[in-house]
């Protein structure tokens, strides 16, 4: 089971959200609204979407490498680096 399993709703809740501001800068360019209000809305997207990927992170770190580091061995020491390039994607994006 996926550690975000419990809050599989809540999730794609806000992937919808989100979903819905990118069809929204869509709209935007295509009503061809001024620059600066459509940066404005897309630095709220990227928000919204690093904001869902720490939660997702923080959910993996909480089920899967806890669970993994409880068994301990060579499964314990994939899940943290999986975990660390993980975090290390997000924060070079």
């Amino acid at each position: 089971m996926a550690g975000y399993t419990t809050n599989r709703e809540d999730h794609l809740r806000r992937l919808r959200r989100i979903e819905g501001q990118v069809r929204g800068l869509q709209r935007m360019v295509d009503e061809d609204k001024y620059c600066i209000d459509i940066l404005t809305q897309v630095s709220a997207a990227d928000h919204a979407l690093r904001s869902f990927a720490l939660s997702l992170l923080e959910e993996h770190m909480a089920h899967c490498v806890a669970d993994a580091a409880a068994k301990g061995g060579a499964e314990a020491d994939s899940k943290v680096k999986e975990a660390t390039d993980a975090i290390a994607r997000l924060v070079r994006s």
